[in-house]
């Protein structure tokens, strides 16, 4: 079976899965607890999260807050800083973000959506347009999750701050944590990121904030992660979470230039007869985004997933929505024609070149067929 899903879920690295063991079966207390084993596990976790900061900090200028996921990242950002004015967002976010601000804007909060560039990105003159002097929160996903854009949220952050320096800038970096060499710039407030899009396990994510910064947290309860964010931490995810990460950026940019040359590699070898390029040229290698006219991409996964390739059609989160078309694929002004037969790609660094070739071999097969039932 050929994986072509990575931007949806990850592999668990095993051999971060074997040194994390003894947080299940050994070392097992609860970090909270008064005695020594317990007190020893809350020096685990600050070893994780000093380790899991020095991969996108220069100093000691953020703090990082363990959370379940992504998702529970993007809403502790939106709620914890968007509590008044307005805030701007893009139309280019993942679910975890759109649906959040949705949601401010039914408790009564202003919220304003950025324009997408052709290629997914966002639209920066269109986003300036919206900030003003009430702006609180402005909050730009580094790596559209659906085509692969990379947003300049080092520049874009600086241009958002000298337009309003009073600001909270929020950046969901979970498609670009591990994959895209970066380190956080001084502009960038908060930092949302994930653990199994990069051999990870499920069930673990951090947000990243600037010290000193003040929001309020998104869980209540016992007043873990320095009171931020309540709920007995999950040590074993979270030291399985520091050992993938630390290994994914040991050799980021080696990672990035062999996926881009397979990203590559399956571009070629589709049939430009049948595929049309979404992503843009210069996007993320770890995700390649295409549309088939005249197809369901649905369609097309199921086949696909008969003749041994798993493939996505756009953002698994969004699968739930039930909606025919992504909003995000439409915001870049894509019809509903080819709107409809979107496939996405996503690559992992242990995807293979024969890997690619094949799923490339099948795809043009099970589309050739169905266009000449077409004719």
């Amino acid at each position: 079976m050929v994986y072509l899903d990575n931007a949806a879920t990850s592999k668990p690295d095993e051999e971060c899965l074997k040194r994390a063991e003894k947080f299940l079966y050994e070392a097992y207390y609860n970090p909270s607890a008064l005695y020594a084993e317990g007190y020893n596990i809350q020096i685990e976790l600050r070893e994780a999260r000093k380790n899991i900061l020095a991969l996108l900090t220069s100093g000691s200028n953020y703090d990082l807050i363990f959370t379940s996921c992504g998702t529970e990242a993007d809403n502790q950002a939106i709620f914890g800083a968007g509590r008044r004015g307005n805030v701007v967002t893009t139309l280019g976010e993942h679910s975890a973000v759109f649906s959040a601000v949705n949601e401010l804007k039914r408790r009564g909060i202003e919220v304003r959506f950025a324009d997408l560039n052709g290629d997914g990105s966002v639209n920066v003159e269109s986003l300036l347009r919206l900030i003003d002097d009430k702006t609180s929160l402005v909050s730009v996903i580094h790596v559209g999750n659906e085509t692969g854009a990379v947003n300049d949220i080092a520049k874009i952050s600086a241009e958002v701050k000298a337009k309003n320096p009073y600001v909270c800038f929020h950046s969901d970096g979970v498609q670009a944590f591990g994959k895209i060499p970066f380190k956080l710039t001084k502009n960038i407030d908060l930092y949302s990121v994930s653990a199994h899009k990069i051999g990870g396990i499920k069930g673990v994510g951090a947000l990243i904030k600037r010290k000193n910064l003040i929001i309020a947290p998104y869980i209540y309860g016992g007043g873990q992660e320095h009171g931020e964010r309540s709920g007995t931490e999950n040590v074993f995810g979270i030291k399985d979470f520091e050992y993938a990460a630390v290994k994914r950026y040991s050799a980021i940019e080696k990672y990035f230039d062999s996926v881009r040359r397979l990203n590559d590699l399956l571009w070629d070898r589709l049939d430009k007869a049948y595929f049309k390029r979404i992503s843009p040229e210069n996007n993320s290698p770890y995700i390649l985004t295409v549309g088939v006219d005249g197809l369901r991409g649905e369609t097309i996964l199921h086949e696909a997933d008969d003749n041994g390739v798993i493939i996505g059609t756009g953002s698994a989160c969004a699968s739930n929505e039930k909606k025919r078309y992504s909003r995000v694929i439409l915001a870049c002004g894509i019809t509903e024609t080819t709107a409809d037969g979107i496939l996405r790609f996503s690559f992992s660094p242990e995807n293979t070149e024969k890997e690619i070739e094949f799923a490339a071999e099948t795809l043009n097969k099970i589309v050739g067929n169905r266009k000449k039932l077409m004719a």
